[in-house]
């Protein structure tokens, strides 16, 4: 077992400036010697500030459920080059080996486990088994997951199923396997993906929005439940990112829903495990990799009729190119 520190409990208050501010932020120690941010300039830019806790990556065991591509991935890489130790898990090995390779290449160490996500007692033997190898884990990022569109009309039950079972079940076996010595430690952080689906239901997504729905309603409760232990929760909320996962989401979109997604450019996967990264440091709960999802999320019940109307509209369109086609 490797000698790492704990994360949250070492680690000092950090003051950060809010979005938008001007004030120029500074960094240097504390008197514990943690990483310390304050906000320098005028009276207003300093009482703008707000204290986060820093959470190191250097040294942490972090485990990735889907760490074989896409986004987790992404994250893993991300997380090596901070000096983290990665544990990948996902179903298929030799995509796994590969992974670990790219990992590896960052100068970290990285391990695998072959494991599908809807078996609870495969999941916790598959952490107990990278526990044994490299100590508990520190960070989880649940990133394991599957898209089927399709309109409720047109699928089998089996296509609802799955995605309940990968999306969410696969979600909270992973967080059952850690959680209870996350709780008893004092430390770490649980972050998982849901999806933009999971804040909006949209047309063709009848079978994965609400697993995605699940995934954020069961981060909402374990945020409250955790906190007290001192236990970080995040949930994650990205649009459409450019995955081998897109790929096959789009064959499967019906044409209103591709034309709801309009042109918009996916975002790339390794912008958006920046963006967990840096949610995991600052322990944030929502967590957001661009301007829409955070606008969705916050505004989203106050613009719905708005959002409403335009969905509409552009499946009206769809449906009249499709029929004239």
């Amino acid at each position: 077992m490797m000698n790492r520190s704990p994360t949250a409990p070492t680690v000092g208050f950090a003051f950060v400036a809010r979005v938008g501010q001007a004030g120029q932020v500074r960094r240097g120690q504390g008197a514990d010697g943690s990483l310390r941010a304050g906000c320098g300039g005028s009276i207003r830019e300093r009482y703008s500030c707000r204290e986060v806790w820093m959470v190191p990556l250097r040294g942490a065991h972090v485990v990735i459920t889907g760490g074989s591509s896409g986004i987790g991935l992404a994250t893993a890489c991300l997380v090596a080059r901070r000096g983290a130790s990665v544990s990948l898990m996902a179903r298929d090995a030799r995509r796994l080996e590969q992974a670990a390779e790219r990992v590896r290449a960052s100068g970290a160490a990285a391990r695998t486990v072959a494991v599908d996500v809807c078996d609870s007692v495969a999941v916790a033997k598959a952490f107990a088994g990278v526990a044994d190898e490299a100590g508990p884990c520190d960070v989880l990022i649940t990133s394991a997951g599957q898209a089927r569109p399709g309109r409720l009309l047109d699928l089998d039950d089996e296509v609802f199923r799955r995605m309940i079972e990968v999306d969410y079940f696969g979600t909270l076996y992973a967080v059952r396997a850690v959680a209870p010595e996350m709780a008893r430690r004092g430390t770490g952080s649980i972050v998982a993906i849901s999806s933009a689906a999971g804040l909006l239901g949209i047309y063709g997504y009848s079978a994965y929005g609400p697993a995605k729905f699940a995934v954020s309603g069961l981060m909402q409760s374990l945020r409250d439940e955790m906190r007290p232990h001192g236990v970080h929760v995040g949930c994650v909320y990205p649009p459409d990112v450019d995955t081998p996962q897109l790929v096959e989401e789009n064959r499967w979109k019906p044409a209103e829903t591709a034309a709801i997604s309009g042109t918009i450019k996916p975002m790339t996967a390794e912008r958006v495990a920046e963006t967990i990264v840096r949610g995991i440091e600052r322990r944030r709960f929502a967590i957001h990799p661009n301007l829409s999802t955070a606008l969705l999320a916050g505004f989203g019940p106050l613009a719905a009729p708005l959002l409403r109307k335009m969905i509409d509209r552009k499946v009206r369109a769809a449906q009249r190119s499709t029929s004239t086609s």
